[in-house]
């Protein structure tokens, strides 16, 4: 991802919080010489300093035989908003884009259920806490065959990120006054996606000042 220098996000905390509230994600990954990617929520966990994450695929999904052959990116993507030429001063002005998007980078390693069971229990039992952990008593509670057959249904993987592109395009290099006159706009915006983003510019003009 291109990240011009007044866009890039460095603060460690700040890039694992977006990773954890935009968990549903794409995993792109390589399937003879072609990009195939999947939909799907993933949890975010960490070591040290190290991020793991973790998912599965539906086992008929052939896009798990490929995370072994090489490199995997996981692309967890924010709000977006249009951003108008009629907030800025200068009348040679163009519209754009606001958004803000991680890039995850890892080598990811197969979880089989068949090969591990505790693992891809564990798996799955993280990602219950971490979307709905009121439902960990009514999935504990489900017979046992019924769980075996769906987590045998599954393949899952964990990655540790061994590299992180991170972008925060808020309009940064405009002037104070016309992020202001953004924020505005934004913040008044139908659409919750805008307002999003107009709270994301109004935290960083709040902690600029």
């Amino acid at each position: 991802m291109f990240i011009p220098a007044l866009n890039r996000m460095d603060d460690h905390d700040e890039i694992l919080s977006f990773m954890r509230t935009n968990n549903f994600a794409i995993v792109v990954s390589v399937l003879d010489t072609l990009p195939v990617a999947t939909h799907i929520p993933v949890t975010i966990s960490t070591k040290d300093d190290t991020i793991i994450i973790r998912a599965h695929f539906a086992k008929a999904n052939p896009q798990w035989k490929t995370l072994a052959n090489g490199e995997t990116l996981i692309i967890f993507s924010g709000p977006h908003a249009y951003i108008s030429p009629k907030h800025y001063d200068k009348f040679e002005s163009v519209p754009t884009w606001n958004y803000i998007a991680v890039h995850a980078y890892g080598q990811a390693k197969i979880v089989d259920y068949e090969a591990d069971p505790r693992a891809m229990t564990a798996l799955i039992e993280e990602l219950i806490q971490a979307s709905e952990a009121s439902y960990m008593g009514q999935w504990e509670n489900l017979p046992d065959k019924y769980k075996n057959g769906l987590m045998g249904g599954t393949m899952g993987f964990e990655m540790v990120v061994t590299r992180i592109d991170a972008k925060a395009k808020l309009s940064q290099n405009k002037h104070p006054h016309e992020q202001e006159r953004i924020v505005e706009t934004l913040l008044g915006h139908g659409d919750s996606s805008a307002v999003a983003v107009g709270e994301a510019m109004q935290k960083r003009l709040i902690h600029a000042d």
